[in-house]
């Protein structure tokens, strides 16, 4: 753990890669974000060129790791759902191995998720407990971002969402799968968030706005 960790106000003066953002899903134990465990990470890089408003999915520039379990996962409608096996869960890596690979893959962009605030808390929770620190990085919502660039849209979930836009995914509920339509989900939306937002801060104000909006 660096001094960095420790310092008041290290946050906020954590640089933010403009350029690269990380769009991630998990996949867990349960729904549960402060008891069930963290299972799988999954995250694609995106490339933000700001000055011709593009954003592009970088397919080569990605991550995937499960999380080795102490007390693996039998219920057999939850390994239905997320794909990954007792045998998967006994032979993942160790979880503060885990999790430092994923820390030094995002390193400074800043990170998206749909309903990321689950997300997060998971992975706030679990690196608090095998690392002793957080990730200081950003968050954005695109859940929020699809509601206040189409607020007539009246969706919620994923799928809903997906439906709207005519995504298709392989596999639903397994990290990588959704990952990937989370991020064609981001580049149906992009030219609106892109029409109102001139660097990340711009995003991060325009998701905050969806509070605002009545929705059914």
């Amino acid at each position: 753990m660096s001094l960095l960790d420790w310092l008041p106000g290290a946050r906020a003066r954590t640089p933010v890669n403009e350029a690269r953002w990380v769009m991630l899903d998990v996949e867990t134990s349960g729904l549960d974000p402060h008891h069930d465990r963290l299972l799988a990470i999954a995250a694609i890089a995106l490339r933000v060129d700001w000055k011709r408003r593009r954003l592009s999915v970088d397919l080569g520039d990605s991550f995937e790791v499960v999380l080795r379990q102490e007390q693996v996962t039998e219920a057999k409608d939850n390994i239905l759902l997320h794909g990954i096996g007792v045998q998967r869960q006994r032979e993942g890596m160790a979880p503060d191995a885990a999790l430092e690979a994923f820390a030094g893959f995002v390193w400074q962009s800043p990170l998206l998720a749909f309903h990321a605030a689950f997300d997060q808390a998971m992975i706030t929770r679990h690196m608090r407990h095998y690392l002793g620190r957080t990730l200081p990085n950003p968050w954005v919502d695109i859940e929020h971002l699809c509601a206040v660039t189409h607020e007539k849209v009246r969706a919620r979930s994923l799928d809903e969402w997906m439906r709207h836009f005519g995504i298709e995914c392989a596999v639903r509920h397994q990290a990588a799968a959704d990952t990937l339509a989370e991020c064609e989900l981001l580049l149906r939306v992009w030219p609106r968030v892109a029409a109102q937002c001139a660097d990340w801060r711009g995003v991060q104000r325009l998701a905050r706005q969806q509070s605002w909006i009545a929705r059914a």
